[in-house]
C-alpha cells in the first residue's frame, strides 16, 4: 500500500464528484434545505389545521365554541351552511367540519346530553389523531365552563412540577433537526461511495486503474476518504449553519466530539455503499438496493422511535447497525453535553462494524475486479 495512490486517487475521486451537478444539487439540498423544512414541519405537531363549523343553534354556548379555536393550531373557523360539509371535506378544503345541532344549549340545559358531530379528514392522519383530541378537550371545556357558570379548573390534589431538561421549550424541531442531519448523512455516504464505483463501471474507466500499479486496497481507500471528507464537510456545515443559526438548536457538546465519532461512522457506510455497488449490477439496482437497506436503518435506529419501545430482538439485531450508536452518540453529545468519557462505547462500536465492513467490502471488491 501506497498512501500516495490512494492520496491520488481520491483527488480523482473529487474531481469526478465536481464535474456531477447533480450530485452537488443533491448534497446541498440534503444538508441545508431538506434539514430545515423537515425540523419546521414535524408530522406530530398540529399547526393551522383547516377547520369549519356549523352553528345550528347560534347560541350563547355555540358562540363560547367557536371563539375557542384559534391559532396556532387551528384556522380561524369558517362558518359554513350543512350542506358545504361534504363537497368541501370532497375537495380537501377542511380537515375539520363541526357540526353543533338544532337546540344544543336547550339540551344541554336540561341536562339531556346533546351529541356533536366531529367530521374528520382521516386521510390526514397526523393532524387527524392529534387534532380529534384537541377539540374534544375545547368544546369539553367550554361548555362544562358554561355550566359552571365560573371560568375554574379542578384543583389536582398533588402538584407535579416539570422540569424538562435539554429542551427545555419542549421543541420537536430540536429533535427533529439532528435526526435530519443523520439521516442525510446515512444517504449521502452510502450513494456517494457507491455512485463513484458504479460510474467506473459504466464509463469504462475500472479497466484503466487495473492496469496501473495500484492495488484494490488502494481504489476502495481513495474511494472511501474523498467521498467521506464530502459528507463530513457538509454535516460540519449543517450543524453550524443550519441546526445552530437557522434552526437555533441550542447545542450543549462538542461538534467536534460528533464529527470525530461522523467520520468513524462514514467509514462504515462509504464501505458499505461500495459492498452494494459490487452486488448491483447498475445505478438503478443500486437505487432499489438502497431502499431495501436505507429504510430500516433508519426507522429502527432509535432516530424515529426511541428503541426502549422496540422489541429486545429488534434492540440486539440493531446493535449491529452503525447509526444506532451515531444516533445516541449524537443525543447524548449534542443535547447533554456528553464527552468522550461517556460515549466511547459508541466509538468502540462504530470503529468495530467500520473495520468489517470494510474487510468484507474489500473481499467483495476484489471478486469484483476479476
Amino acid at each position: 500500500m501506497r498512501l500516495g495512490n490512494i492520496v491520488q486517487l481520491g483527488i480523482k475521486e473529487l474531481w469526478g464528484l465536481v464535474r456531477n451537478p447533480i450530485l452537488l444539487i443533491l448534497i446541498v439540498y440534503a444538508f441545508s434545505f431538506s434539514v430545515y423544512t423537515a425540523s419546521r414541519s414535524q408530522p406530530e405537531t398540529l399547526n393551522r389545521a383547516a377547520l369549519a363549523i356549523v352553528d345550528e343553534d347560534d347560541s350563547p354556548v355555540s358562540s363560547r365554541i367557536i371563539a375557542a379555536f384559534n391559532p396556532p393550531y387551528f384556522t380561524i373557523p369558517r362558518l359554513i351552511a350543512q350542506s358545504e360539509v361534504v363537497p368541501r371535506m370532497d375537495a380537501g378544503i377542511d380537515t375539520f367540519a363541526l357540526n353543533i345541532p338544532p337546540n344544543f344549549q336547550r339540551d344541554l340545559l336540561a341536562r339531556n346530553a346533546p351529541a356533536i358531530q366531529l367530521n374528520v379528514d382521516a386521510t390526514r392522519m397526523s393532524q387527524a389523531f392529534t387534532g380529534g383530541g384537541y377539540i374534544q378537550q375545547i368544546v369539553s371545556g367550554e361548555v362544562n365552563e358554561f355550566l359552571s357558570r365560573y371560568r375554574s379548573s379542578a384543583r389536582p390534589p398533588i402538584d407535579l412540577e416539570l422540569r424538562a431538561r435539554f429542551n427545555p421549550e419542549l421543541n420537536k424541531s430540536w429533535f427533529g433537526a439532528i435526526n435530519n442531519v443523520i439521516s442525510s448523512v446515512t444517504m449521502l455516504s452510502i450513494i456517494l461511495a457507491g455512485a463513484a464505483l458504479i460510474r467506473e463501471r459504466e464509463h469504462g474507466t475500472i479497466e484503466h486503474l487495473l492496469v496501473m500499479p495500484v492495488t484494490p486496497f488502494e481504489i476502495m481507500a481513495g474511494k472511501i476518504w474523498s467521498m467521506g471528507l464530502v459528507v463530513l464537510v457538509a454535516c460540519g456545515f449543517s450543524l453550524v449553519i443550519v441546526v445552530q443559526g437557522l434552526l437555533s438548536v441550542q447545542i450543549s457538546g462538542s461538534i467536534a466530539l460528533l464529527l470525530f465519532g461522523t467520520a468513524l461512522y462514514l467509514f462504515a457506510t462509504t464501505s458499505m455503499g461500495i459492498f452494494m455497488a459490487t452486488v448491483a449490477g447498475s445505478m438503478p439496482q443500486f437505487g432499489l438496493l438502497l431502499m431495501l437497506i436505507l429504510m430500516p436503518l433508519q426507522m429502527l435506529s432509535g432516530a424515529t422511535t426511541p428503541r426502549e419501545s422496540m422489541p429486545d430482538v429488534v434492540q440486539n439485531i440493531m446493535l449491529v447497525a452503525p447509526n444506532t450508536h451515531l444516533v445516541i452518540l449524537a443525543q447524548a453529545v449534542l443535547f447533554r453535553g456528553a464527552g468522550l468519557l461517556v460515549v466511547w462505547p459508541q466509538i468502540a462500536a462504530l470503529l468495530l462494524i467500520g473495520a468489517v465492513l470494510f474487510f468484507y467490502s474489500l473481499r467483495q471488491f476484489r471478486q469484483f475486479l476479476r
